[in-house]
């Protein structure tokens, strides 16, 4: 995982509630364990006029241009605005991998299903809860003729938009040192490998039948 690193990104706003994993990423895709090549069928059902299946070449499908995600004002968002609840359904860590592979770092939302919100860190992504008068006032810029852009500093937990409004965020200490230095639960594990490695010599010499 990659430590994340302070950036300004345009906003992405899709304007939903309840938005569930199968949406974020259909369940023909998860056929897949690897972590890369899902970003082309991120909201697929919504993105494209078609039924996507995995592997197919996804350039020449026709675009729902009514979706936001083929708005050009959006095109290279690296945030993504949306409303309650998102990420509610199945537990599939796909999810965060589509969101992530496409390009998405932070997400702004006024809540998260649990799963899916511990997920986003293990993945590199941000997602930060917002009250939700702030998120309607973001959604009333993103939607305007031009894009909004959002500096995300982690660091110094704050949201600078560029009229100059800062818009404080509370993140776990935890999960904040976790995307600085680019540590999932297994990169935090790996950090104490000398001591696991001398734990266990130790248990071999203490109970070789164990180990026999």
């Amino acid at each position: 995982m990659q430590p994340f690193a302070n950036f300004t990104g345009v906003v992405c706003p899709l304007d939903r509630s309840n938005v569930d994993t199968d949406a974020i990423i259909p369940k023909q895709f998860l056929k897949s364990i690897q972590r890369s090549g899902f970003g082309p069928n991120l909201f697929d059902e919504w993105r494209y006029l078609d039924t996507g299946e995995p592997g197919r070449d996804n350039s020449g499908r026709p675009l729902n241009q009514g979706f936001v995600l083929n708005d050009p004002r959006y095109a290279g968002a690296s945030i993504l605005l949306t409303r309650a609840n998102f990420g509610c359904g199945s537990s599939r860590e796909h999810a965060p991998w589509a969101l992530a592979d496409y390009g998405f770092k932070v997400i702004l939302a006024e809540s998260y299903a649990d799963i899916f919100f511990n997920n986003c860190f293990e993945n590199g992504i941000l997602p930060l809860v917002l009250d939700p008068e702030v998120i309607d006032r973001l959604f009333a810029q993103a939607g305007g003729p031009d894009a909004l852009r959002i500096a995300v500093d982690l660091e110094g937990q704050a949201l600078t938009l560029g009229n100059g409004e800062v818009i404080p965020f509370e993140v776990h200490p935890y999960r904040k040192h976790c995307l600085q230095h680019g540590l999932d639960e297994i990169g935090q594990t790996l950090q104490h490998v000398e001591a696991i490695a001398a734990y266990e010599e130790r248990r071999r010499q203490q109970a070789p039948w164990l180990f026999a």
